[in-house]
């Protein structure tokens, strides 16, 4: 069994390997080659905690996954993750545990790079302003999946606590001294979303995080958080103004995401309006954007075949390169 770390992980594996995994990912799973059931969801209300437990297995590539994740905010008070996460990718031939993964980092790696894969399929090519929206353990990696994708000249951060907000844009202009471009923390909401053609928002917001009547034609927004029913950070309005609406996975994001499930119940939106999953997209059975104007929206929840297909192509790159800890 190898132990893999966050820093072996980023020796052998970067963005846009993650970004040609998760394309992968989203294409096998669309295709209805791998079994994925719904996320387990055990709450612990006492401290304000989730259990998430997401199992995968994908016969053609004989591997299987389990990823253990569980939210629990009141942690960022005690200085410890509040999303602490392990990967196990199973040996599909006969059971064993190949690899342990950093499940926090992996986890990272591959949220950002859905957002990266529907930008670099559903994006314009020219793209000027990035923005994102939350500051959180995700942000990070929402940032460079763009810089991986598109020739971007700013990046914009907002978040509610301008504090906060500063200090990310700081953290970024140090984590990527190539980008030539400006990364700035946005004084308001509108200021950052307004012009951007690359639009992300990551939060755990309860209420509508922009207003999406603001939103440009021709922008690409990808909404990563909202991952439980209650939650909504998009915009409804922005979905009546979208062209096309894309999903990692339609069954996940009906069954988890607020900013679908609360739009469709108020009769906002129907499901005619839904226009398919990314992986249709990768396997060219539905049209991608189709014109310069279009608002184009991806909704991802997250699904474990990109934990699956991730982790798999981080084993293989680390057991060729000699990285990692064997234990028994």
């Amino acid at each position: 069994m190898l132990l893999l770390s966050k820093d072996d992980i980023r020796r052998v594996f970067s963005m846009t390997d993650a970004i040609r995994a998760d394309k992968e990912a989203f294409r096998l799973f669309s295709a209805g080659q791998c079994e994925v059931p719904l996320r387990t969801q055990i709450k612990a209300p006492k401290y304000d905690g989730t259990f998430l437990f997401m199992p995968a297995y994908i016969p053609a590539l004989d591997y299987s996954v389990e990823k253990i994740v569980n939210i629990f905010p009141r942690n960022s008070g005690k200085n410890i993750p509040t999303a602490p996460a392990q990967v196990l990718l199973i040996d599909g031939t006969n059971g064993m545990i190949a690899a342990i993964l950093d499940g926090m980092y992996l986890t990272q790696l591959r949220t950002g790079a859905a957002s990266g894969a529907a930008f670099d399929l559903l994006a314009r090519r020219e793209c000027r302003k990035g923005t994102v929206i939350g500051t959180g353990s995700q942000a990070a990696a929402q940032v460079e999946a763009m810089l991986t994708v598109r020739i971007l000249e700013q990046i914009h951060v907002f978040d509610r606590n301008p504090r906060r907000a500063e200090q990310f844009a700081q953290q970024m202009r140090a984590s990527f001294p190539y980008f030539s471009g400006r990364i700035v923390a946005s004084s308001s909401v509108q200021d950052a979303v307004c012009d951007a053609d690359l639009l992300i928002t990551v939060t755990s917001a309860e209420t509508p995080v922009f207003d999406g009547t603001l939103v440009k034609a021709g922008a690409t927004v990808s909404c990563v958080g909202a991952y439980q029913p209650r939650m909504q950070e998009m915009d409804p309005r922005l979905l009546c103004r979208a062209s096309k609406i894309y999903f990692d996975s339609q069954e996940a994001v009906l069954a988890e995401a607020g900013d679908i499930i609360i739009p469709l119940r108020e009769g906002i939106i129907t499901e005619n309006d839904f226009t398919g999953e990314l992986g249709e997209v990768v396997a060219g059975t539905i049209p991608a954007r189709e014109s310069e104007n279009e608002i184009i929206v991806f909704k991802t929840v997250g699904i474990a075949a990109q934990d699956l297909v991730t982790a798999m192509r981080i084993y293989d790159k680390s057991v060729a390169a000699g990285i990692g800890t064997q234990w028994l």
